[in-house]
């Protein structure tokens, strides 16, 4: 005779993995750390106000450009 199946089990055991396979596909193809995610951020953000602490700003109004004769 052959083992009982609970097939409720089984179809819940069998979505669990299935769900399992997915997300791992997933972290695959789209899959970065949340320490790499805030470095990158950190590097932009650092990288902006670098930018912004070298920016000249002798010009009264900065929309003026300047003559190109």
């Amino acid at each position: 005779m052959g083992d009982l199946i609970n097939l409720s089990r089984y179809r819940k055991q069998r979505q669990k993995a299935e769900k399992e396979q997915r997300a791992e596909e997933n972290r695959a193809r789209y899959g970065r750390t949340k320490a790499e995610k805030t470095a990158s951020e950190r590097g932009r953000a650092l990288g902006r106000t670098r930018l912004d602490q070298a920016r000249l700003s002798n010009r009264q109004n900065p929309d003026d450009t300047p003559d190109a004769g």
